[in-house]
Parts: C-alpha cells; sequence; structure tokens
C-alpha cells in the first residue's frame, strides 16, 4: 500500500503540466543556464522512475526531500504536526461524545420521530462539502455571531479548533451513531437484557453497564480506523481556517506548485495512517482472542 499510494501520488504531481522551476522562480527574469542548473540539482531532467526511486531511497533515510527554497520538508513539518495532532484528536473526541449520544438516544426511541430526525441530520450534514460547511460555518459562527475564533491558533486550544474540529467530526457522526444504535437495539432485544429486567433490574442500569458495553464494540473498530485519518490531518480544513498544521504546508505548497513539498507531506500522512491502522491490527489482536485463535487456525 505504501509504495502503490506513494507512487501514483508522485507520478500525478509531477505529471501536471507546467515547469516547476519556472513557477518558484516566478515573473523573475532568470538566465536559461540558471534554470537547467536548477532542474539538473533537483533531479528534474532524469526519467520519473528515476526520480521517484532516488525519492523512495531518501524517504528510508528519513529525508523527506528538499523544496526549491533549499528548506527540508521534514524540518518544515516538525513544527506542524503539534496543530494536526490536536486537530484530529479535537475531532476524534467530538465523534466519540456525539457520535454515542446520538446511537444511544436513538436507539431508546427507536422507530420514533426522533429517531429519524436525528438519522436524517447526521446524512445530511454529511452531504454537504468540507469546503462549503466550512465557509459557511466561518461566517456564522465567527463572523455574524462571533462566538469562535474565525482562523488561525493564536486563542490557543480549544477556541481555535473547537469549529474546524466540528466540522470534521460532522462526516463521522452518520457512521458512529448508526453503529452505536444497530449494536444497542440488538443487545436491548438479547434474551440476557430480558433476563435482567426479570431480576428487576434497573433500566438505566441495564442501558448504561450491560447494553451500552457490547454496543461499542462496533463503534470502536470503525473509531480507532477513523482516528489515523484524523491524525494525517484535514488539508481543505486547515487551509480555510488558516491553522498552521502539516494539512495547511500541504495546502500551500499546492498553491504554489512545490511537488516536492507536496509528495514529502503526502507520504508523511501515508506513513502517519498505516502505522497508526498496523497498531489498531496489533492491539485488537491482543483484546480480542478470536482473532489470535483464527490466525493460528489459518
Amino acid at each position: 500500500m505504501f509504495f502503490g499510494v506513494t507512487l501514483i501520488i508522485y507520478l500525478a504531481v509531477f505529471a501536471l503540466p507546467g515547469d516547476p522551476i519556472r513557477a518558484f522562480l516566478g515573473p523573475k527574469q532568470v538566465p536559461e543556464s540558471t534554470i537547467e542548473a536548477l532542474r539538473i540539482k533537483y533531479h528534474l531532467d532524469d526519467p520519473i522512475w528515476v526520480q521517484y526511486w532516488d525519492y523512495i531511497s531518501g524517504i528510508f533515510r528519513g529525508d523527506f526531500g528538499t523544496n526549491f527554497a533549499g528548506r527540508p520538508v521534514a524540518d518544515q513539518m516538525t513544527s506542524r504536526w503539534p496543530v494536526t495532532i490536536a486537530l484530529g484528536l479535537t475531532a476524534w473526541v467530538m465523534e466519540i461524545v456525539v457520535g454515542v449520544a446520538i446511537g444511544i438516544v436513538s436507539a431508546l426511541r427507536k422507530g420514533k420521530w426522533l429517531d429519524y430526525s436525528l438519522l436524517a441530520f447526521t446524512v445530511l450534514a454529511s452531504c454537504i462539502p468540507v469546503f462549503v460547511m466550512g465557509l459557511v460555518a466561518q461566517l456564522i459562527f465567527g463572523v455574524k455571531l462571533g462566538w469562535l475564533p474565525v482562523a488561525g491558533v493564536a486563542d490557543g486550544w480549544p477556541e481555535s479548533y473547537l469549529l474546524p474540529a466540528a466540522i470534521i467530526a460532522i462526516f463521522g457522526l452518520p457512521a458512529v451513531s448508526r453503529l452505536v444504535r444497530g449494536a444497542m437495539v440488538e443487545s436491548l432485544e438479547a434474551e440476557y437484557v430480558t433476563m435482567l429486567r426479570a431480576h428487576g433490574m434497573r433500566e438505566s442500569r441495564i442501558i448504561s453497564v450491560h447494553a451500552l458495553r457490547n454496543s461499542l464494540i462496533p463503534a470502536s473498530t470503525y473509531l480507532a480506523t477513523d482516528l489515523g485519518y484524523l491524525l494525517g490531518g484535514s488539508v481543505i480544513i486547515e487551509g480555510i481556517f488558516n491553522l498552521p498544521g502539516v494539512g495547511n504546508l500541504m495546502f500551500d505548497a499546492i498553491k504554489s506548485h512545490e511537488g516536492t513539498t507536496v509528495v514529502g507531506v503526502a507520504t508523511a500522512l501515508i506513513v502517519v495512517f498505516l502505522a497508526t491502522s498496523l497498531l489498531i491490527e496489533l492491539i485488537h489482536a491482543l483484546l480480542d482472542p478470536r482473532i489470535r485463535r483464527g490466525g493460528q487456525h489459518a
């Protein structure tokens, strides 16, 4: 997966029309010999397959490339990771709290108008393009009402992160709420719940201790996987809200035709997602003995 995705991104970025060296220099009048020297320096005169091999070889040495200004991409990302991680974790917590709450309420009001209303709200909200929702949220909650900052991280956490994190979290709410709702409905109709009710256990304890615990298992799998996406950063949201994270670095690099930076940041995000996914699989194998037994049987 790593080699496949990085190859696609590399080919897509460097196959774009135009000369990246001329795009970097802008309207400056530079001798053709200087431009050619820069092409040789950054190996742009080599075949694309040679360029990709040189790039991947550098990745395994911890070198994510150098932009045309001579600054390593890894150094540019170092100071931006805390912002992206804070944004991703804030959105993740919102997904958990709001998604689980909606799922529980929907399950307890199964077939009622509140159940259908919550389902319709989450689905419709996730259908709106992220850039539209981000700009509208900025206008309403930032400009008109003045409740939250419009852009930047000057106000710190959580004020500067609540609005962009909420926009990201909305797109994960339908999956979380539906998983919790389905599992909760199944748990409440299970025989052990009927037996607990027959023994006189309070309904609130049945829901909060027994039914909810079993209902969180399928949602936890999705949330664990989704954490990899969120930690990978949101390029569009960081660009709209001008958050100085890794996603915004890629956003600016795309606008300035910095192909090396785009590929370097994209590769780093892929590594984060794959590492998170691998960690999740290992944790599942440790926590669920059925996975270990299935692997041994195979």
